[in-house]
């Protein structure tokens, strides 16, 4: 089985030009080219889809630049990741990534473990803000919609007789919101319209 490089090329919109991409794809030895003229923030592009459903085990896919392909590290990471776990190799020209040597797996590696590390640092700087925050007696979320007074008023009003949707009106909350706060337990002889 011989083993294919396979090139994509990508430009945001219509009024750029792909043939800078297309001719450097070419010298590097691209035996088939698919190109995409759409933002690289979204996450169809056909062009890409065409390119990864031909790539086989042994294959490479060579891009001119990273950022034809995603915009976050922690994308081309994956992006990159699921390429070696399919056996293709992976080649950005004016970036010298190749992780078909050695060298370019370690460069990869390298980054994942940096990503991996940057995310479970984020993580751990939330989570000591939260606990921060509740040391000084502050809550996190929304406020409460419904206050002890609200309450205690909408079970005086149910109570009375007052349809819930009248005390869910007057109090500023819809219906289910009503219910949730004041179960059917804390309610006598309310009626059920």
């Amino acid at each position: 089985m011989t083993a294919h490089r396979i090139g994509y090329a990508r430009v945001s919109t219509p009024d750029q030009n792909l043939g800078l991409q297309i001719d450097a794809l070419k010298k590097a030895g691209c035996d088939k080219i698919y190109e995409d003229t759409i933002s690289g923030t979204k996450s169809h592009r056909p062009g890409l889809d065409q390119a990864l459903d031909t790539l086989r085990d042994g294959d490479t896919l060579v891009v001119w630049k990273l950022d034809r392909l995603g915009r976050s590290v922690k994308d081309l990471l994956d992006f990159a990741g699921g390429l070696n776990n399919r056996g293709v190799g992976f080649v950005s020209l004016t970036d010298a990534i190749d992780t078909t040597t050695a060298s370019g797996r370690f460069f990869f590696n390298v980054m994942a473990s940096l990503a991996q590390m940057e995310r479970e640092l984020m993580v751990e700087r939330t989570q000591a803000g939260l606990l921060a925050a509740r040391e000084q007696g502050r809550v996190g979320g929304r406020k409460r919609i419904m206050t002890e007074a609200k309450i205690r008023s909408a079970r005086k009003l149910l109570n009375q007789g007052t349809p819930p949707r009248e005390v869910a009106t007057g109090l500023g909350v819809s219906v289910p919101t009503l219910y949730r706060w004041v179960p059917a337990a804390g309610r006598t002889g309310a009626s059920t319209q």
